[in-house]
């Protein structure tokens, strides 16, 4: 019995591996020193975080595509500069209001790592924000602005669509990328759903 329970316990630890890394170095930005100091107080706080406050284990796909998530930093980078040059030219343009929106967007391939995921890139991308998801029909629905037509709408959807392929070309599991690939090759559209 203690032998199972001291494999389950470094299971847990394997599997928690990189949520631990992460802690320290959010510990170590959060105090913006980078020592041994700071790297063991922050594995010291994470262990102590992750053990008090239990949380249910994240089933991360095991999978990243080095190339794709690069990729994927980077055209997030330019489109945080699109969108807050967007927003600029929106506000001081005093002709015209900019109008808004609150869209569905139901995603094709998210599970709830790359709903998250998502969720955050396109909340962070200025010019529009989540506002609400529906975990179990995998819909987010999110604020924009600038929105003049049905035509922005659908640009719009379209774009939060191209993150989602994006993330899972980086981070989803092998069953969400064949799908993903199978669509592509078939030509399905980018766009489902309607606005709300």
């Amino acid at each position: 019995m203690a032998r199972d329970t001291r494999r389950h316990l470094w299971r847990d630890i394997r599997v928690q591996l990189p949520f631990l890394a992460w802690l320290v170095v959010l510990w170590m930005l959060l105090w913006a020193q980078f020592t041994v100091l700071s790297f063991l107080t922050g594995f010291v706080v994470a262990i102590f975080v992750t053990r008090v406050f239990r949380l249910p284990t994240v089933a991360l796909s095991g999978r990243i595509n080095l190339w794709y998530a690069a990729l994927c930093v980077v055209q997030f980078l330019f489109a945080v500069l699109r969108g807050a040059l967007s927003v600029t030219v929106q506000v001081f343009d005093f002709r015209r209001q900019p109008g808004t929106a609150i869209i569905a967007v139901p995603l094709r391939y998210a599970d709830d790592l790359v709903m998250t995921h998502v969720a955050v890139v396109s909340s962070l991308i200025p010019g529009s924000l989540v506002v609400d998801t529906d975990r179990d029909r995998q819909i987010l629905y999110l604020h924009v602005i600038g929105v003049c037509d049905l035509d922005d709408v659908e640009k719009q959807r379209a774009g939060v669509l191209r993150w989602e392929r994006r993330v899972v070309r980086a981070l989803g599991d092998p069953a969400q990328y064949r799908a993903l690939k199978a669509d592509e090759r078939a030509g399905v559209g980018a766009t489902k759903g309607g606005a709300r």
